[in-house]
């Protein structure tokens, strides 16, 4: 009897078992009728650039291998193909490149919208169509700095990608990518949001998606979409080792493409909005520092003379917190919501100065093209040992004017102590320490030994042409 009871029971487990996963099952998503949906209004894009080269007489379809400097088997090659314009090698000369790429339509009249890196330094743009028609496409314009292109085809009554919001996205939601890794067209692949408003080292105007979808080369320019069918993103970059898909791709906010879009429609170029700070993250000891309950915000590190910031009234050691009126919280939001906001308008920015809140009215002006350029001092006249273990010296005329500053003193050495484990480095300028300008060395020292033991203040150091902020702990009075 207990028997019977016992296999009844293994039933009905197994039973509920197979149900529960059957229900679950049915919740994930079918993408069956979304691809049918959308592919068509995704496009492959096939370029053809020429690039000057110098290569060795090579048997046809093959290329010498990256070989590191002093290689045997370079000389091998060299003695076997000549060298480029020497003997037995070839004089340089131009060959044609042909790479692939994806993009979608967002125009009936045949606007599409791409990767700036899939289309730059194109001879020649070929777009091949759902129906397998290929057209000639050209360059209605491009921005490096968000990696957006526009380019136009001849062609009506197209096929037109629904456009939606990217801000709704939220971490863990199914997206869509489709797109021709490899030349492969129309392939879809599908993943979760990892994360939103993602920075990336030199990317400072786009707050990226990061997702799990598969991209590989070939995606680059084609759409992510939502449940709905919509585009949120437009796939650009992927992080990886070997050149293929390990779990992080990165796709740019449709409202940064689209809007990079009607600007280079309507402009033939991308206008952004200029603050004029260099910014780092606040981590929690500088928090501590600054008097601040919690780390937050972009820490101004430098402003920049006669730019919108300095004529506002900003300071070195400000925290920006607020930016017309959305929270910042850590430093990389900043940029993408100042480039985002109309040139000449003038905003509130909130931020903590000395512990307290404030309210700066700033207008803004317009990206420079390139940023300027600062030297790095080499010179080291005088010397000064402080309770910081540091050995510093003061800068010289020559070397304060490379470096557009008035203050400050060259690190010669760094010993075993505070300043070493706060991250000081041989050659750094030390131009502020706990919210005071340092102007040499030694006034350098007067204001290290009235610093408050076993305190973390502020240190500003300028690195490599940028200025950071080193949080330091102040090691106690010597007995």
């Amino acid at each position: 009897m207990n028997s019977l009871v016992n296999k009844s029971w293994t039933i009905v487990l197994l039973t509920a078992g197979l149900l529960a996963g059957q229900a679950q099952a049915r919740d994930l998503p079918d993408f069956t009728q979304l691809v049918e949906q959308t592919s068509d209004a995704v496009v492959n894009i096939s370029t053809t650039q020429k690039i000057k080269t110098g290569s060795m007489n090579l048997p046809e379809g093959i290329e010498i291998p990256d070989l590191p400097e002093g290689s045997p088997f370079g000389d091998l090659f060299k003695h076997f193909f000549g060298e480029p314009g020497g003997p037995g090698g070839e004089m340089p000369h131009e060959r044609e490149a042909k790479s692939l790429g994806s993009g979608f339509i967002i125009s009936e009249d045949g606007y599409i919208l791409t990767n700036n890196h899939v289309v730059k330094g194109a001879e020649e743009i070929i777009v091949r169509l759902e129906d397998r028609r290929e057209l000639k496409a050209t360059v209605i314009g491009s921005d490096e700095q968000s990696d957006i292109a526009l380019v136009k085809i001849k062609a009506d009554h197209l096929p037109v990608a629904k456009i939606g919001k990217s801000k709704d996205l939220k971490v863990g939601e199914w997206v869509l990518a489709i797109g021709s890794p490899f030349g492969f067209e129309r392939s879809a692949t599908a993943g979760i949001v990892s994360a939103t408003g993602r920075a990336l080292p030199r990317e400072n105007y786009v707050p990226f998606i990061q997702t799990d979808v598969a991209i590989n080369p070939g995606n680059s320019g084609g759409p992510l979409f939502n449940l709905d069918g919509e585009v949120v993103g437009v796939n650009s970059q992927i992080y990886s080792r070997t050149g293929g898909y390990m779990g992080l791709s990165f796709s740019i906010p449709i409202e940064v493409a689209m809007d990079v879009a009607n600007q280079l429609k309507e402009h033939g170029k991308v206008s952004r909005g200029w603050l004029g700070v260099l910014i780092q993250d606040v981590t929690l000891d500088l928090a501590q520092s600054f008097g601040m309950s919690k780390p937050q915000g972009a820490l101004v590190a430098k402003v920049l003379p006669d730019s919108p910031a300095a004529k506002a009234g900003f300071q070195v050691g400000d925290v920006v917190v607020a930016f017309n009126g959305k929270d910042i919280e850590r430093s990389s939001a900043l940029p993408p919501v100042v480039g985002s906001t109309p040139v000449g308008k003038k905003v509130p920015v909130k931020v903590i100065r000395n512990g307290r809140s404030q309210t700066l009215w700033v207008t803004l002006g317009e990206l420079p093209e390139q940023d300027k350029a600062v030297a790095k001092a080499t010179e080291n006249p005088t010397t000064a040992d402080n309770r910081l273990a540091l050995n510093v010296a003061d800068l010289t005329p020559q070397q304060r004017k490379e470096l557009e500053i008035d203050g400050g003193v060259l690190v010669e050495s760094v010993g075993d102590g505070a300043a070493a484990e706060a991250g000081v480095r041989n050659g750094d300028v030390i131009l502020r320490i706990d919210n005071k300008p340092v102007e040499n060395a030694v006034g350098f020292k007067k204001l290290v030994d009235k610093l408050p033991a076993g305190k973390s203040v502020a240190m500003l150091v300028q690195r490599r042409g940028g200025p950071i902020f080193l949080a330091l702990k102040v090691p106690p009075e010597a007995d």
